[in-house]
């Protein structure tokens, strides 16, 4: 699994025309599901995606995580981030899993997520708009 993350003052995503998952500071977090990805997998990435620190303490330096600094996690699905781009001119998507594995591992990331922080989400499989206001910038990509 992989989850681009990118911290930010504000986040939304809108399909169509209408705002489906809107939050203040926090994490923007891109999630990509590849074939063999597994419950397991799942609960790893998150752990990771929470406890990365990525937020300034009192000294200014990346120290806190995401719970520790009050923020909250906008979890969209991006099946493009398991693309394969070694070769050619147009990406491969054959690592990515199965809609319907991708799906749960999704509705399961953002589920557990919920239980530990304010957490919103876009729409699985639909067109979406993300908008955002990227802190630093600062943005990593994760990866179990």
């Amino acid at each position: 699994m992989i989850a681009l993350i990118q911290r930010v003052a504000r986040a939304k995503v809108e399909t169509g025309g209408q705002t489906v998952g809107e939050i203040g500071r926090g994490l923007l977090v891109l999630l990509g599901v590849e074939r063999g990805d597994d419950d397991a997998r799942c609960d790893k990435l998150l752990d990771k995606v929470l406890n990365y620190r990525v937020f300034s303490d009192a000294d200014g330096k990346m120290n806190l995580n995401v719970c520790q600094a009050g923020g909250s996690l906008l979890v969209v699905s991006q099946f493009t981030l398991a693309a394969d781009t070694a070769k050619g001119l147009r990406p491969s998507f054959s690592s990515a899993a199965e809609p319907q594995s991708a799906e749960h591992l999704y509705q399961r990331f953002h589920h557990r997520a919920a239980e530990r922080l304010p957490t919103a989400t876009g729409r699985f499989g639909a067109e979406m708009q993300v908008s955002l206001q990227n802190d630093g910038p600062v943005t990593f990509w994760l990866q179990v």
